[in-house]
Order: C-alpha cells, then sequence, then structure tokens
C-alpha cells in the first residue's frame, strides 16, 4: 500500500491525503474543481482548518501530494465525497456512483477502495455492485457477515470497506490520528485490509465490523446528538410560551447528579448533524418516529428565531438589524447547512430592516446573500454602534467579550444564552 487515490479534497479529503502524503504515502488527489486543484499544486488550501496550510504546503513539497481532476492508478482508493440529500430529505449518493465509476478502469487485482463519506445504509454494497457491472474482469466481494467468501483466496479479488469520518472542524488533522476509527468491510477479509491501512497512521482503537454496521454507526452518532439538541430546543420553545428563561432552568435542571441537558440554539447546522439523521429516516420511515421528530423540531427553529426578529424589529420604523454570526458553530467559517445563514436569509427576505451581517471567519458574503441590497457585511464594532437590534446566531468567542454597556442600549436577541 504505498500510493494513495483520495477522490475529493474538501474538509476531509484534503486533510486525510496530506496527513498520508507526511506519513511516507504517495497521494494522488482527485477533484473535480480546477480552482482547488491548482491552488493545492502551488502548496495552497482552498478551505480553513487550523494547521492544513503547513501541512498541504509540506506535502506538495515533499512531492508526496499531487492534485488532479482525474484519478490514476494506486494500491488504495478513498472516496471522500459529498453526501447530500435532494429534496424531501432524500439520500442523494450520485457524487459516490461518481467516483466509483471514475477510479473503475484504474482498478487492478489487490486494491483497497474505502468509502469515507457518510452514507445511507447499503452504500458501500453499491459501490460493489457498481464494480461489479463496470469491471467483470475482478473479482468483487458480496455482503458476507461469516466468513463465507470464497474469493478470499483469489488473485483477482480487490477489497471493499467502509470506515465513517468522525472528527470536528478545527481539530480534524489531531482527530484523524487520535480517534478511534470504525471501520467496515463488505467481507471480513476487506474489513481486515482496510483495518491494517488505518494502523499505519491512526493512534486511536481501531474497531472492525461489517459495512452495514459502520454504516448506520456514524449515522446513529449523529442523530444521538440530534435527539438531545432537539430536546433542549423544545425546551426553549416552551419556556418562551411559558415566560421562563430557559438558560436559568437548564442550569438548575444540570444540577441533578443524573442530568446533563444541551444548550438551545437557533437551530442545527453542519455536513453531518443537520443531514446524517434524515439518511436513517428515509431508510426505515416507520421505525425512526423520535429520529424524524427531532429533525422536524431543531429545522423549525431558525423560523422561530425569525418571528421573534420580526415582532421586535417592526417597533422601529426602518430597523437596522445586527446580526452576529453565520457559520453553524463557533469560531470556525464552515456554513455548510447553517441555521444562523438561513435565518439571515429570511430576514433578508422579509425585507424586516437594513442588515449588518458580522462573520469574522469569512472576508466577503456567501452568494445566497450578495443578491440582497439591504445586507452588508461589516465588522463588530460597526455593527455594535449602528444596530437598534442584535440578533446573536453564532456563540464566537470575540462575541463574548461585548461591552454590557453597549447592550443595554439595544434591542437583544440572544439564540445561544451567551449574554444571559
Amino acid at each position: 500500500m504505498k500510493k494513495i487515490c483520495v477522490m475529493g479534497l474538501g474538509y476531509i479529503g484534503l486533510p486525510t491525503a496530506s496527513l498520508l502524503a507526511t506519513k511516507g504515502y504517495l497521494v494522488h488527489g482527485v477533484d473535480l474543481n480546477q480552482e482547488a486543484v491548482s491552488i493545492i499544486n502551488n502548496g495552497g488550501i482552498q478551505i480553513h482548518e487550523p494547521d492544513l496550510d503547513i501541512m498541504v504546503k509540506a506535502a506538495v513539497q515533499s512531492g508526496k501530494l499531487h492534485a488532479a481532476t482525474e484519478p490514476e492508478e494506486a494500491d488504495v482508493f478513498i472516496i471522500a465525497v459529498p453526501t447530500p440529500f435532494k429534496d424531501g430529505h432524500v439520500p442523494d449518493i450520485a457524487y459516490v456512483e461518481q467516483a466509483t465509476r471514475a477510479i473503475a478502469p484504474c482498478l487492478k487485482a489487490g486494491n483497497l477502495i474505502i468509502l469515507e463519506s457518510t452514507s445511507p445504509v447499503k452504500t458501500t454494497e453499491n459501490i460493489a455492485a457498481w464494480l461489479k457491472e463496470l469491471r467483470p474482469d475482478l473479482d468483487i466481494p458480496e455482503r458476507d457477515l461469516y466468513g463465507l467468501n470464497t474469493l478470499n483466496e483469489s488473485a483477482q479479488r480487490i477489497y471493499i470497506a467502509h470506515s465513517p469520518e468522525r472528527v470536528l472542524p478545527g481539530q480534524i488533522l489531531k482527530e484523524l490520528v487520535e480517534n478511534d476509527r470504525v471501520i467496515g468491510g463488505i467481507d471480513q477479509a476487506s474489513a481486515a485490509a482496510a483495518g491494517e491501512f488505518y494502523r499505519s497512521f491512526v493512534k486511536g482503537e481501531i474497531k472492525l465490523t461489517d459495512s452495514r454496521t459502520a454504516e448506520l454507526c456514524k449515522l446513529t452518532e449523529n442523530a444521538f446528538r440530534d435527539v438531545n439538541i432537539a430536546f433542549a430546543n423544545e425546551l426553549s420553545l416552551i419556556c418562551d410560551n411559558l415566560e421562563i428563561n430557559v438558560w436559568e432552568l437548564v442550569e438548575l435542571a444540570n444540577r441533578h447528579p443524573r442530568v446533563s441537558i444541551l444548550q438551545p440554539g437557533p437551530g442545527v447546522g453542519g455536513h453531518c448533524i443537520a443531514v446524517d439523521p434524515w439518511f436513517i429516516v428515509d431508510s426505515v420511515p416507520e421505525q425512526a418516529r423520535l429520529i424524524r421528530t427531532a429533525r422536524e423540531i431543531n429545522d423549525g427553529k431558525p423560523d422561530f428565531v425569525l418571528e421573534k426578529v420580526r415582532c421586535k424589529a417592526s417597533r422601529f420604523k426602518e430597523a437596522v438589524i445586527a446580526c452576529l454570526g453565520l457559520s453553524f458553530k463557533a469560531d470556525i467559517d464552515d456554513l455548510r447547512e447553517s441555521p444562523a445563514l438561513e435565518i439571515v436569509e429570511k430576514i433578508a427576505q422579509k425585507d424586516l430592516g437594513r442588515i449588518l451581517v458580522v462573520e469574522p471567519h469569512i472576508r466577503s458574503l456567501p452568494e445566497s446573500l450578495k443578491k440582497y441590497p439591504a445586507l452588508e457585511l461589516v465588522d463588530l464594532g460597526q455593527a455594535l454602534q449602528e444596530a437598534d437590534l442584535i440578533v446573536l446566531l453564532v456563540n464566537h468567542r470575540v462575541f463574548a467579550d461585548v461591552n454590557r454597556e453597549v447592550l443595554k442600549e439595544k434591542v437583544i436577541i440572544d439564540t445561544r444564552g451567551m449574554w444571559k
């Protein structure tokens, strides 16, 4: 396993590719975005992640990392492409299929294919089915829980496994190495081959299982978190109706030795928690009732915040509304599925006033907001000075130090409890 081909150079693919290059592997990274490919080959990065720029630059300069728009032959193929959902919260694995079809001509006997993209259950088996159609000359394993696969001794066999990433933005490079890793093989030989590969750079414990269990494991982790966040968010709705301070309530309830309620917020964002539970609901809609309800509660929270803003803004003839934060969580630049971004766009759509957006981790507004003339990206000082209404949407550390005397002169909607 000397050469690795990484399909997709985004938030997971690029850190993985650069890490493997620093571990001595020859890495061929693939992305359809030619601009991203050029940036990487010049030693730069197109995403923000602490220390990633240093690692990519070192990997490229050493000759161990090269990016391109087409795959080439390798020993290991890692698929790390997006898995969004379509209208109706239906999982879209088109990028996985596209990546599989792209690498098919490059495959040779003994290759290991690893799906790292968070995916609906049975996606790894879909990869095997596509490859069976595309490469009949190779022996493609089928699902085998009991080690009965007759391909184990085949000279023409390949190995297929799923190992979902479970890293935190802002700590990706550290957690790629230190976190435990769940690896699900489509058969036992595939799990063993993938386990051997990950042990070459992962310090955490390697846990082997079958591909369906590994797929559902990642979805379960995020659904668990989503359900717990939904409980907190539902509490905030209850407290609002009963005129109770939800932040005080949570603090008091958490004094019970076996209670640990999370903090409510404006919704749930990111590429995992806001998406993955729908993959379970789509697979087993009759059984996933609690998971569906949690998703509906969290998806509905931005509209609750919007109504709060509408009521407060109506007090002013021409309201100036400062929206603090656009990212889906604190102290990162990632806007994927961000409830803060959704809220700001809805405020603009409702024409509730002039909107001053403060997001210290980006340099320009995302395309979805550029079409609104009443909306501009400003620094925190200008926003605090000019705003009538301040909506705290993301608990960036920089917002914690705001002068409370300045806030006394403003109408405040604090969705994070940062200024409670």
